[in-house]
């Protein structure tokens, strides 16, 4: 099956060169580019995209306002691909509140080529944390500004079984399902069904949004 990718940037080389690299992968094909957000949004509708590669600072309209108008469109309906964002930098709050918005992780435009067809492969498999150690440390590093968010956030928590609450801990931590199996003593398969056990239970659509949960409702707390 191939896999339907739009591209929004607002540097005409950078979409011209993601485009010609992915276009070659015999599995993906390139859909459309736009060169802001309020035009990626409209691509993203028109197209139904599997996969949007989202930059994250633009003109007209940034990637996170896009990010949102596309994971949760006014009618409920609408296709929603899965977003991946795109960043120059390794810390950035746009990309924070856009993994909080439902995006799928980010990646470094200075990634080698390599990475971000596997990027693209790993997000459109639907195992959405792409480099757990810098997505878990970005989250990190803004939870630390910020107070837990308790409340809600902790409450949905309360849903979970106390094996599953162990698993979330884990993924947050940035661990792989191998190395949850190991550290709890588990096969990989019973690590995959928890996992998916998490999201369904606190409505969430992959990992990214489990480890933003996990660390605003303090299960998880900076420098663990």
């Amino acid at each position: 099956m191939t896999t339907r990718v739009i591209i929004v940037d607002d540097q005409a080389m950078v979409r011209a060169g993601f485009a010609a690299l992915l276009a070659a992968q015999s599995d993906i094909d390139v859909v459309g580019e736009a060169p802001d957000g309020a035009q990626g949004v409209e691509l993203s509708r028109r197209t139904r995209p599997d996969i949007v590669l989202m930059d994250v600072r633009m003109p007209e309209m940034d990637g996170l306002e896009a990010a949102r108008r596309i994971l949760a469109p006014a009618d409920a309906k609408e296709h929603r691909p899965r977003v991946l964002m795109l960043t120059t930098f390794d810390v950035d709050d746009y990309v924070y509140e856009a993994l909080r918005a439902g995006a799928s992780g980010f990646l470094l435009k200075d990634a080698p080529p390599a990475d971000l067809i596997a990027a693209v492969r790993v997000v459109a498999s639907g195992d959405a944390l792409l480099a757990p150690s810098v997505t878990r440390r970005l989250i990190a590093d803004f939870a630390r500004q910020r107070p837990a968010a308790r409340g809600k956030p902790a409450l949905r928590l309360k849903a979970l079984t106390e094996r599953e609450t162990e698993v979330l801990t884990l993924v947050a931590r940035g661990r792989s399902n191998a190395e949850i199996a190991e550290t709890l003593v588990l096969a990989e398969q019973t690590v995959k069904t928890h996992v998916s056990r998490v999201l369904t239970k606190l409505d969430l659509r992959d990992r990214a949004q489990a480890v933003v949960i996990a660390y605003e409702s303090g299960l998880v707390a900076p420098g663990e």
